[in-house]
């Protein structure tokens, strides 16, 4: 009983250390991450995927309204998981330091400082009282001079760089899978096809073409795409991924 009211004490204010040296604000932040339906982003030579789990809590709900990748700049792409509000936010502010940039140096920003720009922002709201940290975490891709790079943003406001990785629900399993079926010599089609394959191995072996979110930058174009809905049940036809439901309403 004691251990919990002295944890209590020290979860209530986002600038104090327990005696342990935790922050609980930030751990709770990323317990919101986890309630968040999962992204993955994959890093191949031909450039970057992103690909999202976005099904809707209601037959109701129109499925364009589900947000879950952006266009922060013709070059980058960003998936989130976790709360959506604070996803927004986020990616606004790197939308507008993607312009400053531009503006201030008539070049597109790099993946990296872009990258950093935000963490640093997340970083300020785990030091600042009256505030609390950002419930999201940040897929960041695209393409700096020819090479494709991949980021994620945590919490606290550190910034990782990865081949490969997932973020949100069943982040185990699925980095996981990642990591056993990763392949370096893998172009964009393979990456689009691990993408989906790690999401629909924890959705039962298969997938819904309005419940998944699609989108690369390949290094030719260093161009961000984001794929419609045919587009995307032509992919996962193609990997044999379709759910059997959606088959019969074509058929």
């Amino acid at each position: 009983m004691q251990g919990q009211q002295q944890q209590q004490a020290y979860d209530r204010g986002i600038t104090i250390f327990s005696p342990d040296g935790r922050l609980y604000q930030v751990e709770y932040a990323r317990e919101a991450v986890k309630r968040g339906t999962a992204s993955i982003g994959v890093r191949t030579n031909d450039g970057v995927v992103l690909a999202v789990d976005k099904r809707v809590p209601s037959p109701l709900l129109e499925d364009s309204s589900v947000e879950k990748i952006h266009k922060a700049d013709d070059h980058v792409g960003i998936a989130s998981a976790g709360h959506v509000a604070d996803a927004r936010q986020l990616i606004d502010f790197a939308r507008r330091q993607a312009q400053v940039n531009q503006l201030r140096y008539g070049e597109p920003i790099g993946v990296e400082t872009l990258t950093k720009e935000v963490t640093d922002h997340i970083q300020q709201y785990t030091q600042v009282g009256g505030a609390r940290p950002f419930g999201v975490a940040l897929i960041v891709g695209g393409i700096d001079n020819g090479e494709p790079r991949l980021f994620e943003t945590d919490p606290s406001g550190t910034p990782y760089e990865w081949k490969a990785l997932a973020v949100g629900s069943d982040r185990g399993e699925l980095q996981e899978y990642l990591e056993e079926n990763y392949d370096d010599e893998a172009d964009l089609d393979g990456g689009i096809a691990l993408a989906l394959d790690a999401l629909a191995s924890v959705n039962d072996g298969s997938l819904l073409p309005s419940e998944v979110g699609l989108a690369t930058i390949d290094v030719d174009s260093e161009s961000f795409e984001q794929f419609d809905y045919d587009r995307i049940e032509d992919h996962l036809e193609e990997n044999d991924l379709l759910d059997d439901g959606e088959e019969e309403a074509d058929e």
